[in-house]
């Protein structure tokens, strides 16, 4: 049995106790991965903490070069790393390749900091007197990361946090844990010193112990809301900074203008891609007006066209659940829904794969009349269900929308340029789509969505990524002539 191991100070350290990991296409387990506790945290800060005397004192010109070679170590294994995500995780290959794709402009975005990190300079604020500000790196920082993107996510927080000085400890899902193994091993290979990057696995013991130790200074954290906000309050207590994003409901808007068949072809896609196992997901679909019942009919359509299969089999669109209780709850919702009065259009429960037939399998399901009452659009089901709810006019869709707890994601579907500034303008979500039904923003722009979805107010990756990891300084300098000692005065300074 393969058991994957912690990877502190550059090299692999075996743990005790274990978890298994299992294969989602057969239902078997395939490896097992050690579980850490607070020795392990610790022997990972001590590590990172000596890495971080000589990193944050690297020049700029090093860590990029770093980043250039870890970028094209990156390209060079897309394949092999897609390969390990979709056995661990269940998505396609073509899936995980995307998420290496989409974590990969990250990268691509820390390889051109030294513009980014340039500070500003005031000549002769007063007399003799000139000011300049920059940013230095906090130290030691952590990212607890889930297990529907074990590459992409964590690929939001370490380049940048390395890049910019400072040197990190990821704890990653134990459910798919091989890729950060692996993308440590790239990292030494990248020429990264050793203890700047480290992996320490486990379940809540390892991640009590990140978000108590006095030794990492910030925590960066995506998983479900509950859990969000249990990081942001203990880690905040515990005197670091905290990026914290929470789960969604997100809502696709079609309006009667829309081309249906584009509109329905994307939020498939949107909805089922990934099995749904994805914070973006379009989990919604909010028809207005006279467009309810034409969207109704291509979407059921699509849906059953969907290619459900393992992740590495050619043609395979939607692979399975990640584990045999997810696949339980989200065949019970759909079940529960129809209890509660939707319209069950697709079924997806009882899914059965030749030759996978214990594997963690179930088909997109599509629900019709849904309402804001009812348990499928009020939880995150993190599955293939599609809810259909139907709005009478936009403003009414947006109402909708607003009164949901999360914020993270939306679209709209329109061929109305007014149409989509309103809704833009008066909708209460982070991340906007228009005729895209995955708004997931480039790596130069930050990531977040509003209330549930982003427990504070920190966003990953792009600016607001660089000023999370980094702090600033402001220096007001005065170099004065030995011949014309300036007197000081006991006044408060001012410019003049």
């Amino acid at each position: 049995m393969k058991t994957i191991q912690h990877w502190i100070d550059g090299s692999t350290v075996p743990g005790t106790d274990t978890a298994p990991v299992f294969d989602p296409a057969t239902g078997r387990q395939q490896a097992q991965v050690v579980l850490g506790g607070s020795a392990d945290v610790d022997n990972a800060v001590a590590a990172a903490s000596r890495a971080f005397e000589t990193w944050s004192e690297s020049s700029l010109a090093q860590r990029t070069q770093v980043m250039f070679a870890f970028r094209q170590l990156l390209v060079e294994h897309e394949e092999e790393l897609g390969r390990i995500i979709s056995a661990e995780h269940g998505k396609t290959v073509d899936d995980a390749r995307g998420e290496i794709t989409r974590g990969r402009e990250v990268v691509e975005f820390a390889c051109g900091l030294g513009d980014v990190l340039k500070g500003s300079f005031s000549d002769q604020v007063s007399r003799g007197i000139d000011v300049h500000d920059f940013r230095q790196p906090l130290g030691v920082v952590a990212g607890i990361t889930p297990f529907n993107f074990p590459a992409m996510v964590p690929l939001w927080m370490h380049p940048m946090a390395i890049a910019t000085g400072n040197t990190f400890i990821l704890k990653p899902s134990e459910r798919d844990p091989s890729a950060a193994n692996f993308v440590a091993e790239l990292y030494k290979r990248a020429g990264l010193p050793d203890g700047v990057f480290n992996v320490v696995h486990g379940g809540k013991d390892a991640v009590d112990a990140i978000l108590t130790h006095p030794g990492i200074e910030a925590v960066s954290f995506v998983g479900s809301t509950p859990i969000a906000k249990y990081v942001h309050e203990q880690a905040t207590a515990h005197g670091k900074r905290v990026q914290a994003l929470g789960g969604a409901k997100n809502h696709a808007v079609v309006l009667p203008d829309a081309d249906l068949e584009f509109a329905a072809n994307h939020i498939t896609a949107g909805a089922y891609g990934s099995a749904g196992e994805r914070c973006m997901a379009l989990s919604v679909a909010v028809a207005v007006g006279e467009a309810a019942d034409g969207l109704v009919e291509v979407l059921k359509r699509k849906a059953r066209e969907v290619k459900v299969g393992p992740g590495d089999a050619p043609g395979t669109e939607m692979g399975p659940l990640v584990t045999r209780a997810a696949q339980e709850r989200v065949e019970n919702a759909v079940g529960i829904a129809a209890t509660q009065g939707a319209t069950v259009v697709v079924d997806g429960r009882g899914l059965k794969i030749d030759g996978h037939e214990e594997g963690f399998f179930t088909g997109p399901s599509l629900l019709d009349h849904v309402t804001a009452e009812m348990d499928a659009y009020k939880e995150e089901l993190f599955g293939p269900v599609l809810a259909i709810v139907r709005a009478d006019t936009l403003d009414e869709a947006i109402e909708l929308i607003n009164a949901n707890p999360y914020g993270n994601g939306t679209a709209l579907f329109t061929a109305s340029g007014e149409a989509a500034r309103r809704f833009q303008r008066n909708v209460k979500v982070g991340m906007i789509g228009i005729n895209v039904p995955v708004p997931v923003p480039m790596s130069y722009y930050s990531f977040g969505g509003w209330r549930d979805s982003l427990i504070g107010d920190s966003p990953v990756h792009g600016p607001e990524g660089i000023r999370f990891y980094t702090r600033p300084k402001v220096v007001t300098t005065r170099w004065p002539q030995r011949a014309q000692q300036a007197a000081a005065g006991f006044d408060f300074p001012t410019s003049s």
